[in-house]
C-alpha cells in the first residue's frame, strides 16, 4: 500500500533536517573559535642556601635528591643559572622587583627595602591571580601582591618557629621545612579558588646556617661520611687580596659550637675560646631537645679524645665532615618535602597548566676553596640551582647552558600570564628558553655587584662580568684589583690570568663589555660611592 506525503510530515521533516544542518554548522564553528588560554598556575619553590652541588641532577656525589631532580627530569635544567648579587635579602629583592639591587635600593641584609618598588606578584594580584606566600621572606613584614602570607620573621628558627601573618603572629610546633610545606598544601587545598589562577610561593628556611637538620635526618646523617671538595686545601696563591682576607674558613672561621654542635662544656674543657652564639636549639622542647642530645653529645665526646691529637688539616677535615652532615641532613628535609607537594600537585590534577620552579637565592661553598658562606662572584656563590617543569611546554629532561639570572624571574612570569612588564624591569623573560625558542634569547654575559663590606666574613667589595668563558670581577673600595677567570680551562678559579700576556685581548674585550653592561643597567661610579657614604653613615650610627 502506497502512503501518501502529508503536508505536515514533509514541513517537520524541513525544519528537523534544517536544524540538523544549523546545528553541525554552529559545531564546526565552535571548533574553529580559539577558546582564550587559561592562564598557568606559578608554583615558586626557593630554598636558602641551597648550593648546586647539593643537588644530584647537578652530579652531586654528596647527596642524592630524587624529588627534586624529577623537576629537571620533567622539565628544564639551568647550568647556567647565576645570581645578581649573593646575598639572601638582596637576592630575594632582586627577584621580586626585577631590577638590580643599585636600583631597588636593597643592596645588603641591614638596608631597608623601599616598599615603593613594584613587585611582579603585585602585577599577578591586578589581574585576577591568587596570591600566597608561606616560610623565609627575610625583609619586610607585610609583603605586597599576596591575598595571603605566613612568613618568619627575619632567619627565622628550625624548630618550633613563629610566623607573621597578615591577621597576627603565630608559633606552630615542629620542624620548619616540613611546617612550609604544611601551610603550603593546607593552601592549595582549602583556600585555593578553582576558578582563578595562582601564584604560589613556597620559601624553605633551609639549608641557611645553622643547618638543624630534623630528627629523622640527624640521626642519619650524623654517621656519614663524604668526599673531600678538590679545593679543601686552597692557600689562594694564585689569587688576588680578596680571596686571602676573606673570613669564611671552615678551619678558623667556623664555630665549633654554633656550627659543628660541639658541647660548650667540652669546648671550655679543652680550653678553647670561642664567642657564644644562640643557634635555636633553645626553641626545641624538652623531647625534641632529648632526642637531639643523644645524637650531638656522642659526637662532642667524640671530638674531645681526638683534639688533643689534631694538626690544623686533621681539624679542617673533621669540621668539614660535620659541616657536610649537618647541611645536607637539611637537604634532605628540603628534598622529601619537594616530593610532598609534586606529589599533591599530581594527586589532585594540578600539575597539567602548573609551572613548578625550583631556585635557591643563591649558591653557596662547601668546602670549595677551605670555605663556608657565598657572597664571592666566584663560581660556587654565583651560580644557583635552577629547575622548572611546565607540562606541555618545557620538553622534558633538557639541559641549558645560557647566561640566566634570577633578575629573570619577574619578567618570565609576567610573559607567562600575558603580563606586560614594566619598562624600569632590567631582566630578560625566559619564555624563549623554555619553548625551545634558543634563536630568540640574545644574551652573552650577565652582571653582578656586591655591597656589603666591611662586615661579617670580611668580602670586599666587587662588581664583575661574566659570559659562558669568561669572568671579569673588580673589586675596589680599599683595594682596586682586578681578576679574569678562564671559565672553561679553569672551572675551579684557581688561577687568576689578569696579568696573564695570553689574555691581553680577553681583558681588553671584557672590560668593554663591562663598561657597556654597566651602562645598560645604569650602575656607575657615582652610584659605588653613594652607596659606600650611605654604608659608611649607617655604620657610625650603629
Amino acid at each position: 500500500m502506497k502512503v501518501k506525503n502529508h503536508p505536515c510530515v514533509s514541513i517537520l521533516l524541513f525544519f528537523l533536517i534544517t536544524s540538523i544542518i544549523i546545528g553541525c554548522d554552529n559545531m564546526e564553528k565552535s571548533k574553529t573559535i580559539e577558546q582564550p588560554p587559561k592562564k598557568p598556575n606559578i608554583i615558586f619553590i626557593m630554598s636558602d642556601d641551597h648550593a648546586y652541588q647539593a643537588i644530584s641532577a647537578y652530579g652531586s656525589k654528596l647527596i642524592q635528591t630524587p624529588n627534586i631532580d624529577r623537576i629537571a627530569k620533567e622539565g628544564i635544567l639551568f647550568t647556567n643559572a647565576t645570581v645578581t648579587n649573593s646575598i639572601c635579602a638582596p637576592s630575594r629583592a632582586v627577584i621580586l622587583t626585577g631590577k638590580h639591587s643599585h636600583i631597588n635600593g636593597k643592596i645588603d641584609n641591614i638596608s631597608k627595602f623601599d616598599t615603593t618598588n613594584i613587585t611582579f606578584p603585585q602585577l599577578l594580584q591586578k589581574k585576577g591571580y591568587q596570591t600566597a606566600m608561606f616560610g623565609k621572606l627575610h625583609f619586610g613584614n607585610n609583603p605586597k601582591g599576596f591575598d595571603e602570607f605566613k612568613i618568619l620573621p627575619g632567619q627565622g628558627s628550625y624548630y618550633n618557629p613563629e610566623f607573621i601573618t597578615n591577621k597576627g603572629d603565630t608559633i606552630i610546633h615542629g620542624y620548619v621545612t616540613d611546617i612550609i610545606t604544611d601551610l603550603t598544601i593546607d593552601w592549595l587545598n582549602n583556600r585555593r579558588k578553582a576558578d582563578r589562577p595562582f601564584f604560589l610561593m613556597c620559601l624553605q628556611k633551609a639549608p641557611h646556617r645553622p643547618w638543624l637538620p630534623s630528627k629523622r635526618h640527624y640521626k642519619e646523617y650524623a654517621k656519614k661520611k663524604f668526599s673531600l671538595p678538590q679545593t679543601l686545601l686552597d692557600h689562594y696563591s694564585n689569587r688576588g687580596t680578596a680571596a686571602k682576607t676573606a673570613k669564611m674558613s671552615i678551619l678558623k672561621d667556623m664555630n665549633l659550637n654554633y656550627d659543628n654542635k660541639v658541647d660548650l662544656k667540652i669546648i671550655k674543657k679543652l680550653g678553647i675560646k670561642e664567642r657564644k652564639i644562640n643557634s635555636g636549639l633553645s626553641r626545641m622542647d624538652q623531647i625534641q631537645k632529648m632526642s637531639w642530645d643523644s645524637v650531638y653529645y656522642p659526637v662532642s665526646e667524640e671530638f674531645e679524645k681526638l683534639y688533643s691529637t689534631m694538626d690544623d688539616e686533621d681539624l679542617l677535615k673533621w669540621k668539614y665532615q660535620r659541616y657536610m652532615q649537618d647541611y645536607l641532613g637539611t637537604i634532605a628535609g628540603i628534598d622529601e618535602n619537594v616530593g610532598r607537594l609534586l606529589d599533591y600537585i599530581e594527586k589532585n590534577k594540578l600539575d597539567k597548566n602548573t609551572i613548578i620552579v625550583y631556585t635557591s637565592d643563591q649558591g653557596f661553598y662547601l668546602g670549595e676553596h677551605g670555605w663556608f658562606d657565598k657572597r664571592f662572584m666566584y663560581e660556587e656563590s654565583f651560580k644557583t640551582p635552577l629547575l622548572i617543569k611546565w607540562p606541555n611546554k618545557i620538553t622534558p629532561g633538557i639541559t641549558e647552558d645560557e647566561m640566566v639570572q634570577n633578575l629573570d624571574f619577574a619578567q618570565t612570569f609576567l610573559e607567562i600570564s600575558g603580563i606586560k612588564a614594566p619598562e624600569d624591569m632590567q631582566g630578560k623573560s625566559l619564555l624563549p628558553l623554555l619553548k625551545g625558542e634558543k634563536e630568540k634569547w640574545d644574551r652573552d654575559a650577565v652582571y653582578y655587584h656586591y655591597y656589603q663590606y666591611p662586615t661579617t666574613h670580611a668580602v670586599k667589595r666587587h662588581y664583575g662580568i661574566a659570559t659562558k668563558n669568561y669572568k671579569l670581577i673588580h673589586f675596589y673600595y680599599d683595594i682596586d684589583e682586578w681578576e679574569l677567570y678562564d671559565r672553561k680551562r679553569d672551572p675551579e678559579e684557581m688561577y687568576n690570568v689578569f696579568e696573564d700576556p695570553e689574555y691581553l685581548d680577553v681583558v681588553k674585550r671584557m672590560k668593554e663589555k663591562l663598561k657597556a653592561i654597566r651602562k645598560k643597567y645604569n650602575d656607575s661610579v657615582e652610584l659605588d660611592n653613594y652607596y659606600i657614604r650611605l654604608y659608611e653613615e649607617r655604620n657610625r650610627s650603629i
